[in-house]
C-alpha cells in the first residue's frame, strides 16, 4: 500500500466532500418528488 505525502494529505483534508453533497442532493430530490406525488396524487384528489 502506498503512503501519501503530507502535501497530498493536506489537499485531501481541505477539499470539499463532493460525493456527500451529491448523495444529499439525490436524497432530498427524491423526498421532494415523493412529497409532490403525495400532495398532488393522493391528497388533492380526495378533497
Amino acid at each position: 500500500m502506498q503512503s501519501i505525502s503530507e502535501e497530498e494529505r493536506q489537499q485531501i483534508l481541505e477539499s470539499s466532500p463532493v460525493g456527500t453533497f451529491a448523495l444529499m442532493s439525490a436524497v432530498i430530490g427524491g423526498m421532494v418528488v415523493a412529497w409532490l406525488f403525495l400532495y398532488y396524487g393522493v391528497f388533492l384528489p380526495r378533497g
